[in-house]
């Protein structure tokens, strides 16, 4: 991420302010699902069960607002525009739209 430039954009840290539920109801609306939002990397995922389980995306939503280790990170919002995680094609993607 350090070879991307941010100049204009707002970060947001979410480790210190967690993400609002409409912030996270806008990027469910840009990405299409909770689910795709969703971290199945996240340690509390598998200390859970939630492997075993299955989720609805009421109960993803909830997941992501109370742990925000369940946010795929990074997140980018620009406009319309959403890019979800850090695998290779999104941050190829993601480079190829901030040129």
């Amino acid at each position: 991420m350090k070879e991307f430039d941010f100049t204009g954009f707002d970060l947001h840290e979410i480790k210190s302010t967690a993400i609002t539920e409409d912030e996270l109801d806008e990027m469910k609306n840009l990405a299409g699902s909770y689910e795709a939002l969703f971290s199945r990397r996240a340690q509390n995922y598998k200390k859970l069960g939630l492997k075993d389980q299955q989720l609805s995306e009421d109960d993803i939503k909830n997941y992501i607002l109370s742990d925000y280790t369940f946010l795929k990170r990074p997140v980018v919002v620009d406009g319309d525009k959403i890019f979800i995680g850090n695998e290779k094609k999104n941050l190829e993607a993601l480079g190829q739209y901030l040129k």
